[in-house]
């Protein structure tokens, strides 16, 4: 008998009962798993999975006897009604989402059954792939001068988008943009951009981040379509845009006060 078996044994006898766990598994490499997910992973007696974007390699942290239920092939009911019962048999159950639960995760709808039937939950961030883009461009999205703010949006599609934050509305700020779940509308999200950045202004498509097929497409906003439709990209893929991408060809002009050694703050005179 495995210990996590042993530990099931003992929930049961015991009465106990743990909360649900919602884990950000990052954008797909599993060492970018926070190692707070990575001990819940371990922990974990069952793990509810979304097998369509979550990369099966993330599952290494996970105990082998542990019993894993990929969530893509099920309705909105059986989601919940297979945590719940998990929680009810006393075990530790991990609900494992791609990137970071908060953005695009449609946790909120889940929290709500959870809490219409008591049962407890908590929540552990993760490595939004907007963030693991940048770190495989080497980019700051927020260079001083240049943008000091960073959209993360999505162009509207099934899942409707308040006609406030369409995508030509917010484009119209220039600054920085990562857009997610819009690549199978690449033609309305380059002309939306054209508008406000200009038809030749830098984008980057970043499909599947920091996973061993990834790819960073450097372009422009007017080739975005041509881009996409050469690679085959019709998933999984961010588009990213503004000013910051042209840093390297015209110099920053600005640096952060952070470390201006005429800038005093109160850890330096």
């Amino acid at each position: 008998m495995s210990p996590n078996q042993r530990s099931i044994i003992d929930q049961r006898a015991t009465g106990i009962r743990y909360p649900v766990i919602f884990v950000g598994a990052g954008p797909g490499d599993p060492e970018l798993i926070t190692v707070k997910g990575k001990y819940a992973l371990e922990k974990a007696d069952v793990i509810v999975y979304a097998g369509s974007l979550v990369p099966h390699a993330v599952l290494k942290w996970a105990d082998p006897d542990v019993i894993t239920i990929d969530s893509a092939p099920l309705a909105f009911d059986e989601i919940i009604a297979r945590m719940c019962q998990a929680h009810q048999d006393g075990k530790r159950l991990v609900r494992l989402h791609s990137g970071d639960p908060s953005l695009y995760g449609a946790i909120q709808e889940q929290i709500s059954e959870l809490e219409k039937r008591s049962v407890p939950y908590e929540i552990i961030p993760g490595v939004t792939a907007a963030f693991a883009a940048a770190a495989a461009m080497c980019q700051e999205y927020t260079v001083p001068e240049i943008a000091q703010t960073l959209i993360l949006t999505r162009m509207t599609g099934r899942t409707k988008v308040p006609q406030s934050e369409s995508l030509k509305s917010l484009a119209a700020h220039e600054t920085s943009m990562a857009i997610y779940l819009s690549i199978s509308m690449i033609h309305e999200v380059s002309k939306s951009l054209q508008e406000s950045y200009g038809d030749n202004a830098p984008a980057v498509v970043a499909y599947r981040v920091s996973q061993p097929d990834e790819k960073i497409i450097h372009t422009r906003i007017k080739n975005l379509p041509e881009v996409v439709q050469r690679e085959g990209i019709t998933r999984q893929a961010l588009i990213i845009v503004g000013r910051v991408l042209e840093v390297r060809e015209t110099g920053l002009k600005e640096r952060s006060k952070l470390y201006d050694k005429g800038f005093s703050h109160g850890f330096r005179k």
